[in-house]
């Protein structure tokens, strides 16, 4: 799985328990603002993306990531190295 078009379903998928509006979420959804998502709840999510992917994203690179779209292209890019 190489293409951000099949990484942002799973992304989505992976949002759900933290999306209790059900709100409809795409590639250009900022994660933390429009989902209300605090610090802890990031770090929840990006665990658990980790353990999906089996990779690892570092704190500073969450730091720049804000939307579905930005942390797809960033799984992508991780999946691409091994």
């Amino acid at each position: 799985m190489t293409d951000t078009s099949e990484i942002i379903p799973v992304l989505v998928s992976l949002l759900a328990p933290f999306n209790p509006e059900n709100k409809a979420l795409s590639e250009v959804t900022d994660i933390p603002a429009e989902l209300n998502i605090d610090s802890v709840g990031v770090l929840d999510f990006i665990m658990e993306v980790e353990d999906h992917f089996d990779i690892e994203i570092p704190m500073n690179a969450v730091a720049n990531i804000r939307t579905i779209g930005e942390l797809a292209a960033y799984v992508q890019s991780q999946l691409n190295k091994g």
